[in-house]
């Protein structure tokens, strides 16, 4: 089977992860091919993503690379198994390669945290909010953005479930004020940022204004959570595309940025508590005090 030649974030972070190890090893590309008995040209392509290692390569690999047995060691080899098949499948012929990463990045995590600046995060839009989002984005095909909103929508379905992995999502209070759609529209959207919370593995938090501009400064981003620290993953937004890190300087800069955020912000919604119980300031109380106002 000839190379592929556009590998998924999964395919090349196993490789880059495989390529770190060797490297840590002190071991080069023509020691490496003699463990799996391939050439150099192959060992390059595992690590680029662009072709599979076998399960019985994979742990030679491994084991000469001097990654013991453990979370990173069984993580790694389930990356190596994975299929990469999810719900994304049926959308595999009408969207990028960014969005169908994003949707395996989200299914696979183990918890993700998650900082929004301008809008409510995808994964707590409701449609009528979801399709004024891809319209205000320059988009005038109808068709295109009936896909981007059924694609986000399905997204969703991560949230639903017993199983569900922990989801924690600071969200900037310009998002809040940011009109997207009519106010109507806004309003339903605020009403569900308070229904999505009532669910136990999910925390929203608001960052208000008077908190300052270090939320300004971090941007928006995503940590996805992986079997172990070392494979956690780094989500930048950005206008045109998004980046990915998996680097440990940007993944331990990143934790500590989203724990500053989440220390800084008002304390998260608890839907259970009365009006009344709310003495001081928190998000439930904001969001509510904008909905009203609208």
């Amino acid at each position: 089977m000839p190379p592929r030649s556009q590998p998924s974030e999964r395919q090349r972070r196993l490789g880059a992860e495989l390529k770190k190890l060797r490297l840590r090893a002190g071991l080069s590309g023509d020691q490496a091919a003699n463990l799996i008995d391939a050439d150099r040209g192959r060992v390059s392509n595992i690590e680029a993503g662009r072709v599979d290692v076998p399960r019985n390569g994979l742990h030679k690999l491994l084991r000469a690379y001097g990654c013991a047995e453990g979370a990173l060691f069984e993580g790694l080899m389930t990356m190596a198994q994975d299929r990469g098949k999810g719900w994304w499948d049926g959308y595999r012929n009408t969207m990028g390669r960014p969005a169908l990463d994003l949707a395996e990045l989200e299914a696979r995590a183990s918890g993700i945290s998650t900082h929004e600046l301008l809008v409510i995060p995808g994964m707590f839009q409701t449609a009528d909010y979801a399709r004024a989002v891809c319209e205000t984005a320059d988009e005038d095909d109808a068709a295109a953005i009936d896909r981007y909103v059924c694609f986000r929508l399905d997204r969703q379905r991560l949230l639903a479930g017993e199983a569900a992995a922990p989801y924690h999502a600071v969200i900037h209070e310009g998002a809040l004020h940011t009109r997207v759609g009519s106010p109507q529209v806004m309003r339903k959207q605020l009403l569900r940022l308070i229904e999505v919370a009532r669910a136990p593995h999910i925390t929203v938090q608001v960052f208000p204004f008077e908190a300052g501009a270090f939320s300004a400064f971090s941007r928006t981003f995503a940590i996805f959570g992986g079997p172990t620290p070392e494979l956690d993953t780094v989500r930048l937004e950005q206008p045109v595309t998004s980046a990915v890190l998996h680097d440990p300087v940007h993944l331990d800069r990143y934790a500590r940025l989203f724990a500053r955020l989440s220390e800084l912000a008002l304390p998260p919604i608890d839907p259970d508590s009365s009006p009344e119980s709310h003495e001081d300031r928190d998000s439930l109380s904001l969001i509510q005090h904008l909905m009203y106002a609208l």
